[in-house]
């Protein structure tokens, strides 16, 4: 039978109960000291063992440690943490690592290594120990060829890194640990930076960004080897440099911080080679978006997000890489590209051309003339760069490229022939290359200018009978 009588008194509880908190509180004590001893003392890859085994004889214990997921991707956008967290533990590697990932591109002077999955790394700061750890999972997951639009199946890897601290730390990693882990990290890719050209698909490199496969950038173009006009290409170099420092500028006025050029001119007068330039100048990727392949508006946003931030993305022949429908009208046949000027438009100015920082964006075209006046707007291409047919200074900065000449008695000649005919920067240059004897290649390109000029008097002649023939007839 039951009786009050036998109940513990309340002062008798609360002793057992204080009594039994006190100890667990000095069992607590005592495995986060070991495990302090343990990571400092024993190897790695048996820490873990050492500290189960410890805090299995006092039983199940609350844990003392909080763990961090770090995703490689942020749903379709990269996420930039993981980044950071993935290049600055690529210094911070210690021989008790047993499984490293090295890989070298063309244009690197050292290897870049990289811990592999499974691997853990202790890092040290202010007075904290952190424990990384890579994770990576395989999935098969259906894709689409953009070129010949067949599906199929591949193996996608999910990646992502652990940071585990004890629980008391919280505040610190990430208020004060993490932010320096962003920042160390830019400061290592600024110094170890390689330009890559990312388009659609994988071809040759990784395909590591969602959609979009790389290889490293390789282009020589530099500003100071481009046949442009030295005014022009000092205005363009000013105003990249002012768009790179004005972070807190476009934030103070409510804008998006990035910046379109549109580059119109001739075939071969160097719309490509100046795009190499400015993202050699600034370090940028560069994203090659091909619209031909683009189904649908959403499709283009899906990819346009998923680019990282200071890069480069380019639109080339514009007026003529898709046909853009009406703003309001989509095509009646249902297999035909729903991709509007509106979805462009939305990007390039709209309420998604805010996700992403520091971007620019380039279009080109051969004829400005035929494009919709919508995107030509400041806010959308907000400086238009003509490149114009080689000029006498552009000649000379040819010159001395190819054949290392800043003077020659040809020189007025060609320049004359230069403002008299309609020669491309590229066709210049070919006459150059035919030869490394410097009289032999500017004889030819005399040769070549005086042709053209001679064809151009001919087909002026020519014109002229033939209007003088219809007014005769009439």
């Amino acid at each position: 039978m039951f009786s009050l009588t036998s109940m513990p008194s309340t002062t008798s509880v609360l002793s057992t109960y204080t009594t039994f908190a006190a100890a667990a509180m000095l069992i607590r004590t005592v495995i986060n000291e070991v495990q302090t001893i343990v990571s400092q003392f024993i190897p790695q890859k048996y820490q873990e063992k050492v500290i189960a085994k410890f805090s299995g004889l006092f039983g199940n214990l609350p844990s003392s440690q909080m763990t961090l997921i770090i995703d490689e991707r942020n749903g379709l956008s990269i996420n930039e943490i993981y980044q950071a967290s993935e290049l600055y533990l690529s210094t911070r590697i210690t021989p008790s690592i047993d499984q490293l990932k090295v890989s070298k591109t063309p244009r690197q002077n050292n290897f870049s290594v990289t811990i592999n999955k499974g691997e853990k790394l202790i890092d040290e700061f202010e007075g904290m120990q952190l424990r990384w750890e890579f994770y990576c999972t395989e999935t098969k997951q259906a894709t689409m060829d953009y070129e010949s639009y067949c599906s199929s199946t591949e193996v996608v890897e999910h990646k992502s890194i652990q940071l585990s601290f004890p629980k008391k730390y919280r505040e610190n990693v990430l208020g004060t640990y993490l932010p320096y882990v962003v920042e160390r990290s830019k400061a290592i890719a600024e110094e170890n930076k390689v330009v890559r050209l990312y388009a659609l698909g994988s071809f040759g490199g990784d395909c590591t960004v969602g959609p979009w496969g790389s290889v490293v950038f390789d282009h020589p173009s530099t500003f100071d080897t481009l046949a442009m006009d030295p005014t022009l290409k000092n205005e363009l170099i000013d105003d990249l440099d002012r768009f790179v420092k004005r972070k807190e500028f476009y934030g103070r006025v409510g804008k998006p911080w990035k910046r379109g050029y549109l580059l119109y001119g001739p075939p071969g007068t160097g719309k490509s080679s100046l795009i190499a330039a400015m993202a050699n100048y600034l370090k940028f990727d560069i994203y090659d978006l091909e619209l031909t392949y683009l189904h649908s508006n959403s499709e283009l946003r899906r990819l346009l997000v998923s680019t990282a931030n200071r890069s480069i993305i380019v639109i080339e022949d514009i007026d003529c890489s898709i046909e853009l429908k009406d703003r309001q009208v989509r095509g009646a046949n249902p297999n035909d590209s729903q991709l509007t000027l509106s979805g462009l438009l939305n990007f390039i100015d709209g309420l998604w051309s805010s996700c992403g920082d520091e971007r620019i964006i380039v279009f080109t075209t051969n004829y400005k003339d035929k494009l919709d006046p919508a995107l030509l707007r400041p806010g959308r291409m907000d400086m238009h760069i003509h490149m114009s047919y080689c000029t006498p200074c552009g000649f000379r900065i040819l010159a001395y490229n190819y054949l290392r000449v800043k003077t020659h008695h040809l020189f007025n000649e060609i320049e004359e022939f230069i403002t008299e005919v309609n020669a491309t920067p590229a066709e210049v240059a070919e006459q150059l290359m035919k030869s490394e004897e410097t009289n032999v290649a500017l004889g030819g390109l005399v040769a070549f200018l005086k042709k053209k000029k001679e064809m151009n008097c001919n087909g002026e002649a020519n014109v002229q009978e033939r209007k003088e023939d219809d007014e005769q007839e009439e």
